[in-house]
Protein backbone atom coordinates (compact mmCIF):
# COMPACT_ATOMS: atom_id res chain seq x y z
CA UNK A 1 0.00 0.00 0.00
CA UNK A 2 1.54 3.16 -0.95
CA UNK A 3 1.25 6.52 0.57
CA UNK A 4 -1.34 9.07 -0.20
CA UNK A 5 -1.17 11.14 -3.35
CA UNK A 6 0.60 14.22 -2.44
CA UNK A 7 2.37 12.79 0.06
CA UNK A 8 6.07 10.62 0.76
CA UNK A 9 6.23 7.25 2.12
CA UNK A 10 7.76 7.16 5.66
CA UNK A 11 11.54 6.13 5.35
CA UNK A 12 13.11 4.46 8.43
CA UNK A 13 16.36 3.24 8.94
CA UNK A 14 16.72 0.74 11.66
CA UNK A 15 19.19 0.32 14.19
CA UNK A 16 20.75 -3.26 14.22
CA UNK A 17 20.66 -5.07 17.66
CA UNK A 18 19.04 -3.79 21.54
CA UNK A 19 20.63 -0.36 23.13
CA UNK A 20 20.80 -0.78 26.25
CA UNK A 21 20.70 2.26 28.49
CA UNK A 22 19.85 3.61 32.05
CA UNK A 23 16.29 3.15 33.09
CA UNK A 24 15.01 6.40 34.45
CA UNK A 25 12.09 4.20 36.39
CA UNK A 26 14.17 1.59 38.59
CA UNK A 27 17.35 3.40 38.16
CA UNK A 28 19.40 -0.04 36.80
CA UNK A 29 22.39 1.31 34.96
CA UNK A 30 22.23 -0.81 32.18
CA UNK A 31 19.03 -2.19 32.25
CA UNK A 32 16.75 -0.63 29.92
CA UNK A 33 16.44 -2.61 26.70
CA UNK A 34 14.93 -1.56 23.08
CA UNK A 35 14.82 -1.64 19.43
CA UNK A 36 14.95 1.67 17.36
CA UNK A 37 14.81 3.38 14.31
CA UNK A 38 15.26 6.77 12.78
CA UNK A 39 12.50 7.78 10.63
CA UNK A 40 13.45 9.94 8.19
CA UNK A 41 9.40 10.82 7.00
CA UNK A 42 6.41 9.17 8.84
CA UNK A 43 2.68 8.69 7.96
CA UNK A 44 0.25 8.83 9.85
CA UNK A 45 -1.03 5.40 9.01
CA UNK A 46 2.29 3.90 9.46
CA UNK A 47 2.50 5.19 13.05
CA UNK A 48 -0.87 4.57 13.98
CA UNK A 49 -0.32 0.63 12.80
CA UNK A 50 2.95 0.78 14.62
CA UNK A 51 2.13 2.11 18.03
CA UNK A 52 -0.52 -0.72 17.55
CA UNK A 53 3.02 -3.28 17.44
CA UNK A 54 4.33 -1.42 20.84
CA UNK A 55 6.24 1.23 18.86
CA UNK A 56 6.34 4.49 20.31
CA UNK A 57 8.19 7.54 18.85
CA UNK A 58 10.61 10.48 20.58
CA UNK A 59 11.15 13.05 17.84
CA UNK A 60 12.09 11.44 14.53
CA UNK A 61 13.40 8.60 17.16
CA UNK A 62 10.85 5.45 17.14
CA UNK A 63 11.51 3.03 19.76
CA UNK A 64 10.51 -0.31 20.62
CA UNK A 65 11.21 -2.23 24.27
CA UNK A 66 12.32 -5.43 24.35
CA UNK A 67 9.62 -6.42 26.57
CA UNK A 68 10.75 -10.04 27.96
CA UNK A 69 14.24 -8.47 28.66
CA UNK A 70 13.55 -4.94 30.00
CA UNK A 71 14.40 -4.15 33.34
CA UNK A 72 10.72 -2.33 33.11
CA UNK A 73 8.21 -3.88 30.67
CA UNK A 74 6.45 -0.67 29.24
CA UNK A 75 2.61 -1.63 28.06
CA UNK A 76 0.92 0.44 25.60
CA UNK A 77 -2.21 1.73 26.94
CA UNK A 78 -4.91 3.40 25.73
CA UNK A 79 -8.08 4.71 27.24
CA UNK A 80 -12.19 4.33 25.38
CA UNK A 81 -12.90 7.68 25.67
CA UNK A 82 -16.55 6.89 24.72
CA UNK A 83 -17.00 5.02 27.69
CA UNK A 84 -14.96 7.34 30.17
CA UNK A 85 -16.29 8.50 33.24
CA UNK A 86 -14.18 10.81 35.87
CA UNK A 87 -13.59 9.87 38.79
CA UNK A 88 -13.77 11.94 42.29
CA UNK A 89 -9.66 12.54 42.15
CA UNK A 90 -10.74 13.71 38.48
CA UNK A 91 -13.80 15.54 39.49
CA UNK A 92 -11.25 17.20 42.01
CA UNK A 93 -8.95 18.77 39.80
CA UNK A 94 -11.28 20.34 37.25
CA UNK A 95 -13.54 21.56 40.12
CA UNK A 96 -10.03 22.73 41.20
CA UNK A 97 -9.79 24.75 38.00
CA UNK A 98 -12.91 26.15 37.72
CA UNK A 99 -12.69 27.51 41.27
CA UNK A 100 -9.42 29.35 39.94
CA UNK A 101 -10.54 30.43 36.79
CA UNK A 102 -13.53 32.23 38.54
CA UNK A 103 -12.93 33.39 41.57
CA UNK A 104 -9.10 33.42 41.68
CA UNK A 105 -9.00 30.45 44.76
CA UNK A 106 -5.87 29.01 45.57
CA UNK A 107 -5.90 25.30 46.86
CA UNK A 108 -5.28 25.30 50.25
CA UNK A 109 -2.90 22.74 52.14
CA UNK A 110 0.30 21.27 50.72
CA UNK A 111 0.34 20.65 46.94
CA UNK A 112 1.52 17.70 46.38
CA UNK A 113 2.54 16.61 42.37
CA UNK A 114 -0.62 14.99 40.81
CA UNK A 115 -0.44 11.77 38.51
CA UNK A 116 -0.25 12.85 35.12
CA UNK A 117 2.06 15.26 35.55
CA UNK A 118 4.49 14.20 32.56
CA UNK A 119 7.49 12.32 33.57
CA UNK A 120 10.10 12.10 30.40
CA UNK A 121 11.08 8.63 29.92
CA UNK A 122 14.71 8.45 29.68
CA UNK A 123 14.61 5.98 27.64
CA UNK A 124 13.49 8.32 25.11
CA UNK A 125 15.74 11.00 23.07
CA UNK A 126 15.06 14.50 24.42
CA UNK A 127 14.46 16.66 21.82
CA UNK A 128 12.61 19.61 21.42
CA UNK A 129 14.58 21.44 18.64
CA UNK A 130 11.34 22.41 17.06
CA UNK A 131 13.04 22.58 14.15
CA UNK A 132 13.91 18.88 13.75
CA UNK A 133 10.63 17.18 14.54
CA UNK A 134 9.10 13.81 13.22
CA UNK A 135 7.46 14.08 9.81
CA UNK A 136 4.24 12.52 10.57
CA UNK A 137 2.14 13.84 7.18
CA UNK A 138 -0.53 15.60 8.35
CA UNK A 139 -3.34 18.26 6.59
CA UNK A 140 -3.69 22.09 7.12
CA UNK A 141 -7.95 21.95 7.11
CA UNK A 142 -9.03 24.47 9.72
CA UNK A 143 -11.58 23.21 12.26
CA UNK A 144 -13.45 26.19 11.10
CA UNK A 145 -13.50 28.68 8.03
CA UNK A 146 -14.00 31.64 10.73
CA UNK A 147 -10.70 31.20 12.36
CA UNK A 148 -12.33 33.83 14.85
CA UNK A 149 -15.20 31.72 15.18
CA UNK A 150 -15.27 29.98 18.66
CA UNK A 151 -14.85 26.72 18.51
CA UNK A 152 -16.47 24.67 21.14
CA UNK A 153 -14.09 21.94 22.21
CA UNK A 154 -10.30 21.00 21.83
CA UNK A 155 -8.31 19.47 24.26
CA UNK A 156 -4.55 19.48 25.46
CA UNK A 157 -1.88 16.52 26.70
CA UNK A 158 0.50 15.92 28.22
CA UNK A 159 2.38 12.44 29.39
CA UNK A 160 5.49 11.13 29.71
CA UNK A 161 7.41 8.69 27.16
CA UNK A 162 9.08 11.27 24.56
CA UNK A 163 10.72 13.84 24.33
CA UNK A 164 9.20 16.97 23.29
CA UNK A 165 7.41 19.05 20.40
CA UNK A 166 6.02 18.46 17.38
CA UNK A 167 3.00 18.65 15.86
CA UNK A 168 0.61 19.61 13.13
CA UNK A 169 -1.99 22.56 11.69
CA UNK A 170 -4.41 24.80 12.55
CA UNK A 171 -4.91 27.07 15.90
CA UNK A 172 -7.77 27.10 17.60
CA UNK A 173 -9.00 29.13 20.82
CA UNK A 174 -11.18 27.38 23.08
CA UNK A 175 -13.76 29.47 24.99
CA UNK A 176 -15.26 28.35 28.29
CA UNK A 177 -18.70 27.02 26.54
CA UNK A 178 -21.96 27.87 28.09
CA UNK A 179 -23.22 24.64 29.72
CA UNK A 180 -26.68 23.07 27.92
CA UNK A 181 -29.47 21.91 29.60
CA UNK A 182 -28.05 22.52 32.84
CA UNK A 183 -31.36 23.22 34.37
CA UNK A 184 -29.69 24.65 37.69
CA UNK A 185 -31.50 27.60 38.98
CA UNK A 186 -29.73 30.23 40.72
CA UNK A 187 -31.83 30.55 43.71
CA UNK A 188 -30.90 28.40 46.88
CA UNK A 189 -33.09 25.39 47.34
CA UNK A 190 -33.86 24.21 50.90
CA UNK A 191 -32.46 21.44 52.15
CA UNK A 192 -34.17 19.20 55.41
CA UNK A 193 -31.11 18.83 57.09
CA UNK A 194 -29.32 15.14 58.62
CA UNK A 195 -28.21 14.22 61.63
CA UNK A 196 -24.28 14.02 61.33
CA UNK A 197 -22.31 11.34 63.14
CA UNK A 198 -21.08 12.51 66.06
CA UNK A 199 -18.44 9.68 65.53
CA UNK A 200 -16.55 11.69 62.62
CA UNK A 201 -16.09 15.08 64.84
CA UNK A 202 -19.04 16.61 63.10
CA UNK A 203 -19.94 20.19 63.96
CA UNK A 204 -23.79 20.06 64.60
CA UNK A 205 -23.92 23.97 64.89
CA UNK A 206 -23.09 24.30 61.09
CA UNK A 207 -25.35 22.78 58.42
CA UNK A 208 -24.74 19.07 56.95
CA UNK A 209 -22.36 19.00 54.15
CA UNK A 210 -24.30 17.30 50.89
CA UNK A 211 -23.25 15.96 47.71
CA UNK A 212 -22.61 17.92 45.41
CA UNK A 213 -24.33 15.46 42.78
CA UNK A 214 -27.44 15.06 45.12
CA UNK A 215 -27.49 18.79 45.34
CA UNK A 216 -27.73 19.11 41.41
CA UNK A 217 -30.50 16.77 41.57
CA UNK A 218 -32.65 18.45 43.91
CA UNK A 219 -31.89 21.73 41.89
CA UNK A 220 -33.28 20.32 38.63
CA UNK A 221 -36.05 18.41 40.37
CA UNK A 222 -37.35 21.72 41.93
CA UNK A 223 -37.39 23.76 38.38
CA UNK A 224 -39.32 20.76 37.25
CA UNK A 225 -41.67 21.34 40.05
CA UNK A 226 -41.73 25.05 39.44
CA UNK A 227 -42.02 24.38 35.41
CA UNK A 228 -44.76 22.21 35.94
CA UNK A 229 -46.68 24.79 38.55
CA UNK A 230 -46.50 27.32 36.46
CA UNK A 231 -47.93 25.72 33.41
CA UNK A 232 -50.85 24.51 35.79
CA UNK A 233 -51.61 28.76 36.39
CA UNK A 234 -51.86 28.70 32.73
CA UNK A 235 -54.38 26.00 32.49
CA UNK A 236 -52.47 22.64 32.33
CA UNK A 237 -54.26 20.73 35.09
CA UNK A 238 -51.27 18.85 37.50
CA UNK A 239 -52.52 16.64 40.12
CA UNK A 240 -50.44 16.28 43.16
CA UNK A 241 -46.37 16.50 42.31
CA UNK A 242 -45.73 16.53 39.12
CA UNK A 243 -44.80 12.61 37.78
CA UNK A 244 -41.41 12.89 36.04
CA UNK A 245 -40.77 11.11 32.59
CA UNK A 246 -38.63 8.41 32.06
CA UNK A 247 -36.12 11.47 30.14
CA UNK A 248 -36.00 13.34 33.09
CA UNK A 249 -35.15 11.36 36.21
CA UNK A 250 -32.30 10.14 33.73
CA UNK A 251 -31.12 13.53 33.26
CA UNK A 252 -31.39 13.85 37.09
CA UNK A 253 -29.26 10.39 38.02
CA UNK A 254 -26.60 11.19 35.00
CA UNK A 255 -23.28 11.88 36.52
CA UNK A 256 -21.64 14.94 35.31
CA UNK A 257 -19.22 15.07 32.64
CA UNK A 258 -15.98 16.35 31.85
CA UNK A 259 -17.35 18.58 29.28
CA UNK A 260 -19.65 19.75 31.75
CA UNK A 261 -16.60 21.16 33.61
CA UNK A 262 -14.70 21.79 30.65
CA UNK A 263 -17.13 24.11 29.10
CA UNK A 264 -19.05 25.23 31.96
CA UNK A 265 -19.88 29.18 31.73
CA UNK A 266 -17.41 31.50 33.62
CA UNK A 267 -19.20 34.87 35.49
CA UNK A 268 -18.56 37.58 33.44
CA UNK A 269 -16.48 39.16 36.38
CA UNK A 270 -14.26 35.80 36.13
CA UNK A 271 -10.60 36.73 37.73
CA UNK A 272 -9.15 34.54 35.26
CA UNK A 273 -9.34 33.45 31.09
CA UNK A 274 -7.90 30.10 29.74
CA UNK A 275 -7.90 29.77 26.42
CA UNK A 276 -6.68 26.21 24.55
CA UNK A 277 -5.41 26.68 20.92
CA UNK A 278 -4.19 23.86 18.33
CA UNK A 279 -1.31 24.73 16.33
CA UNK A 280 0.97 23.21 14.02
CA UNK A 281 4.82 23.16 14.46
CA UNK A 282 5.28 25.17 11.08
CA UNK A 283 7.26 28.58 10.94
CA UNK A 284 4.86 29.36 7.84
CA UNK A 285 2.14 29.14 10.41
CA UNK A 286 1.82 32.70 12.10
CA UNK A 287 0.43 31.59 15.22
CA UNK A 288 3.00 29.11 15.82
CA UNK A 289 5.66 31.43 14.53
CA UNK A 290 4.35 34.00 16.85
CA UNK A 291 4.27 32.03 19.91
CA UNK A 292 7.87 29.83 19.17
CA UNK A 293 10.11 31.81 21.90
CA UNK A 294 7.30 32.04 24.48
CA UNK A 295 6.79 28.73 24.31
CA UNK A 296 10.41 27.31 24.18
CA UNK A 297 11.38 29.00 26.69
CA UNK A 298 8.64 27.55 28.95
CA UNK A 299 9.93 24.22 27.52
CA UNK A 300 13.67 24.94 29.11
CA UNK A 301 12.27 26.60 32.51
CA UNK A 302 10.00 22.84 32.87
CA UNK A 303 12.69 21.02 31.93
CA UNK A 304 15.06 22.81 34.67
CA UNK A 305 12.54 22.65 37.30
CA UNK A 306 11.44 19.46 36.31
CA UNK A 307 13.57 17.81 35.09
CA UNK A 308 17.05 19.45 36.45
CA UNK A 309 17.83 19.66 33.10
CA UNK A 310 20.99 22.41 32.04
CA UNK A 311 20.12 25.61 30.59
CA UNK A 312 20.25 24.65 27.24
CA UNK A 313 18.31 24.40 23.90
CA UNK A 314 16.66 21.99 25.31
CA UNK A 315 10.58 20.59 10.38
CA UNK A 316 7.62 21.11 9.78
CA UNK A 317 5.31 18.23 8.21
CA UNK A 318 3.60 17.89 4.91
CA UNK A 319 0.20 17.19 4.40
CA UNK A 320 -2.38 14.73 4.04
CA UNK A 321 -5.74 15.79 3.32
CA UNK A 322 -8.17 12.40 3.81
CA UNK A 323 -11.59 13.31 2.69
CA UNK A 324 -13.01 11.07 5.39
CA UNK A 325 -10.48 12.76 8.30
CA UNK A 326 -11.51 15.12 11.10
CA UNK A 327 -11.66 19.10 10.28
CA UNK A 328 -8.36 19.69 11.68
CA UNK A 329 -6.40 16.77 9.88
CA UNK A 330 -4.00 14.34 10.65
CA UNK A 331 -0.57 14.60 12.42
CA UNK A 332 1.28 16.00 15.35
CA UNK A 333 0.23 19.36 17.24
CA UNK A 334 1.15 21.52 19.73
CA UNK A 335 -1.87 22.78 22.54
CA UNK A 336 -0.92 25.79 23.68
CA UNK A 337 -2.57 27.01 26.98
CA UNK A 338 -3.33 30.42 27.63
CA UNK A 339 -3.77 32.04 30.50
CA UNK A 340 -4.61 36.05 30.93
CA UNK A 341 -2.80 35.97 27.52
CA UNK A 342 0.62 34.05 28.92
CA UNK A 343 1.53 30.51 27.58
CA UNK A 344 1.46 28.62 30.96
CA UNK A 345 1.33 24.86 29.57
CA UNK A 346 2.05 23.19 25.92
CA UNK A 347 1.20 19.92 25.22
CA UNK A 348 2.30 17.10 22.29
CA UNK A 349 -0.54 15.00 20.39
CA UNK A 350 -0.30 13.02 17.97
CA UNK A 351 -4.07 13.29 15.67
CA UNK A 352 -4.27 9.98 14.14
CA UNK A 353 -6.70 7.30 12.18
CA UNK A 354 -8.23 5.80 15.23
CA UNK A 355 -6.86 7.49 18.31
CA UNK A 356 -5.62 10.70 19.57
CA UNK A 357 -1.89 9.82 21.39
CA UNK A 358 -0.95 11.65 24.01
CA UNK A 359 2.92 12.57 23.43
CA UNK A 360 4.50 14.91 25.85
CA UNK A 361 3.37 18.09 28.26
CA UNK A 362 5.51 20.99 29.96
CA UNK A 363 4.25 23.38 31.60
CA UNK A 364 5.56 26.52 34.09
CA UNK A 365 6.27 24.98 37.26
CA UNK A 366 4.40 28.22 38.59
CA UNK A 367 1.03 26.59 38.33
CA UNK A 368 1.67 23.46 39.80
CA UNK A 369 -1.16 23.41 41.65
CA UNK A 370 -3.65 23.53 38.72
CA UNK A 371 -2.37 19.82 38.21
CA UNK A 372 -2.33 20.35 34.59
CA UNK A 373 -1.07 16.99 33.56
CA UNK A 374 -4.62 15.77 34.62
CA UNK A 375 -6.40 18.89 33.58
CA UNK A 376 -4.64 18.21 30.05
CA UNK A 377 -5.61 14.47 29.99
CA UNK A 378 -9.17 15.31 30.68
CA UNK A 379 -8.85 18.09 27.95
CA UNK A 380 -7.56 14.90 25.54
CA UNK A 381 -10.27 12.72 25.87
CA UNK A 382 -12.73 15.16 25.66
CA UNK A 383 -11.17 15.96 22.38
CA UNK A 384 -11.30 12.90 21.29
CA UNK A 385 -15.03 12.62 21.82
CA UNK A 386 -15.68 15.60 20.02
CA UNK A 387 -13.38 14.19 17.00
CA UNK A 388 -15.28 10.90 17.14
CA UNK A 389 -18.48 12.95 16.32
CA UNK A 390 -17.10 13.85 12.92
CA UNK A 391 -14.62 10.75 12.41
CA UNK A 392 -16.32 7.73 13.73
CA UNK A 393 -13.09 5.53 13.55
CA UNK A 394 -11.43 7.88 15.85
CA UNK A 395 -12.43 6.71 18.89
CA UNK A 396 -9.74 5.57 21.34
CA UNK A 397 -7.16 7.81 23.21
CA UNK A 398 -3.16 6.19 24.01
CA UNK A 399 -1.51 7.54 27.01
CA UNK A 400 2.14 5.77 26.14
CA UNK A 401 3.15 3.34 28.64
CA UNK A 402 1.72 1.59 31.43
CA UNK A 403 5.01 0.33 33.69
CA UNK A 404 3.51 -2.16 36.76
CA UNK A 405 6.50 -2.78 38.18
CA UNK A 406 7.00 1.48 39.10
CA UNK A 407 4.22 1.95 41.12
CA UNK A 408 4.52 5.55 39.92
CA UNK A 409 3.68 4.92 36.45
CA UNK A 410 0.46 2.81 37.64
CA UNK A 411 -1.59 5.92 37.74
CA UNK A 412 -2.32 6.18 34.00
CA UNK A 413 -4.42 3.03 35.08
CA UNK A 414 -6.95 4.77 36.64
CA UNK A 415 -8.41 6.43 33.19
CA UNK A 416 -10.68 4.32 32.65
CA UNK A 417 -12.20 2.03 30.80
CA UNK A 418 -8.55 1.17 29.17
CA UNK A 419 -6.57 -1.63 27.83
CA UNK A 420 -3.23 -2.88 27.51
CA UNK A 421 -1.58 -4.13 24.24
CA UNK A 422 -0.59 -8.05 24.53
CA UNK A 423 3.13 -8.02 24.09
CA UNK A 424 2.95 -11.20 21.71
CA UNK A 425 -0.23 -10.90 19.89
CA UNK A 426 -0.92 -7.20 20.07
CA UNK A 427 -4.54 -7.94 20.82
CA UNK A 428 -6.28 -5.53 23.00
CA UNK A 429 -7.07 -6.66 26.43
CA UNK A 430 -8.71 -4.68 29.54
CA UNK A 431 -6.57 -4.05 32.30
CA UNK A 432 -8.72 -5.62 34.53
CA UNK A 433 -8.07 -8.98 33.19
CA UNK A 434 -3.82 -7.69 33.00
CA UNK A 435 -3.59 -6.70 36.84
CA UNK A 436 -3.46 -10.20 38.52
CA UNK A 437 -0.87 -11.69 36.18
CA UNK A 438 1.49 -8.54 36.16
CA UNK A 439 1.44 -8.90 40.19
CA UNK A 440 3.02 -12.39 39.64
CA UNK A 441 5.32 -11.11 36.91
CA UNK A 442 6.89 -7.89 35.80
CA UNK A 443 6.11 -9.54 31.71
CA UNK A 444 3.16 -11.28 30.87
CA UNK A 445 1.18 -12.60 27.58
CA UNK A 446 -2.14 -11.25 27.77
CA UNK A 447 -3.60 -13.11 25.18
CA UNK A 448 -5.57 -16.39 27.05
CA UNK A 449 -5.65 -17.97 23.94
CA UNK A 450 -2.43 -20.23 23.58
CA UNK A 451 -2.92 -21.04 19.85
CA UNK A 452 -2.98 -17.35 19.20
CA UNK A 453 -0.03 -15.62 17.30
CA UNK A 454 0.81 -12.64 16.12
CA UNK A 455 -1.44 -12.00 12.97
CA UNK A 456 0.86 -9.67 11.48
CA UNK A 457 4.46 -12.10 11.72
CA UNK A 458 6.12 -12.01 8.68
CA UNK A 459 5.34 -14.74 6.07
CA UNK A 460 6.98 -12.99 2.46
CA UNK A 461 9.99 -11.40 3.50
CA UNK A 462 11.07 -10.81 -0.35
CA UNK A 463 7.71 -8.12 -0.05
CA UNK A 464 9.43 -6.26 2.27
CA UNK A 465 10.40 -2.92 0.60
CA UNK A 466 13.64 -1.50 0.77
CA UNK A 467 15.55 2.24 -0.65
CA UNK A 468 18.70 1.40 -1.51
CA UNK A 469 21.20 3.84 -3.71
CA UNK A 470 17.70 6.44 -4.40
CA UNK A 471 15.79 3.55 -6.08
CA UNK A 472 12.88 1.90 -3.96
CA UNK A 473 12.78 -2.13 -4.78
CA UNK A 474 11.41 -5.40 -3.13
CA UNK A 475 13.80 -7.33 -0.68
CA UNK A 476 13.78 -9.94 -3.28
CA UNK A 477 15.71 -7.53 -5.59
CA UNK A 478 18.12 -5.96 -3.29
CA UNK A 479 19.39 -9.16 -2.21
CA UNK A 480 20.96 -9.56 -5.43
CA UNK A 481 22.32 -5.96 -5.77
CA UNK A 482 23.79 -5.97 -2.65
CA UNK A 483 27.54 -5.38 -2.41
CA UNK A 484 28.84 -7.04 0.76
CA UNK A 485 27.86 -9.03 3.99
CA UNK A 486 24.57 -10.27 4.18
CA UNK A 487 22.27 -8.36 6.26
CA UNK A 488 19.55 -10.73 5.89
CA UNK A 489 19.41 -11.04 10.03
CA UNK A 490 18.90 -8.27 10.25
CA UNK A 491 16.31 -7.19 7.68
CA UNK A 492 14.09 -10.19 9.20
CA UNK A 493 14.76 -8.76 13.05
CA UNK A 494 12.73 -5.62 11.63
CA UNK A 495 10.41 -6.92 9.53
CA UNK A 496 9.31 -9.37 12.71
CA UNK A 497 9.55 -6.01 14.40
CA UNK A 498 7.13 -3.93 11.97
CA UNK A 499 5.21 -6.62 11.07
CA UNK A 500 4.15 -7.72 7.59
CA UNK A 501 1.52 -4.89 6.04
CA UNK A 502 4.16 -2.19 7.17
CA UNK A 503 7.12 -3.88 5.84
CA UNK A 504 5.63 -3.44 2.47
CA UNK A 505 4.26 0.22 2.75
CA UNK A 506 7.30 1.25 4.49
CA UNK A 507 10.61 2.15 2.79
CA UNK A 508 13.90 0.41 4.64
CA UNK A 509 16.84 2.92 4.17
CA UNK A 510 19.95 0.86 3.11
CA UNK A 511 23.09 1.98 2.13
Amino acid sequence: MAAAPGTSPTIVEYFEGEDFYHCGYCKNETGSRSNGMWAHSMTVQDYQDLIDRGWRRSGKYVYKPVMNQTCCPQYTIRCRPLHFQPSKSHKKVLKKMLKFLSKGEFPKGNITEEPMDSQMDDAAVDDFALKSKLDIQSDHRPFDEDHNKVVESEVKEKEEDLGAKETKELSQSYTKKEKLGSGEPSSSVKVVPTVPNPGKGADLSKPPCRKAKDIRKERKRQKLILKSQTDKLEGVQVQHEPQLLPSEKSKLNQPKSIEDFIFDTLPEDAAHRLEVRLVPVSFEDPEFKSSFRQSLSLYAKYQMAIHKDTAAVCGESEAENPPNGPDCGYGSFHQQYWLDGKIIAVGVIDILPYCVSSVYLYYDPDYSFLSLGVYSALWEIAFTRQLHEKTSQLSYYYMGFYIHSCPKMRYKGQYKPSDLLCPETYVWVPIEQCLPALENSKYCRFNQDTKAVDEEQIKELDRLRVLYKRTIMPYNIYKKRQKGPSDEAVVQQYADLVGQTCSERMLLFRS
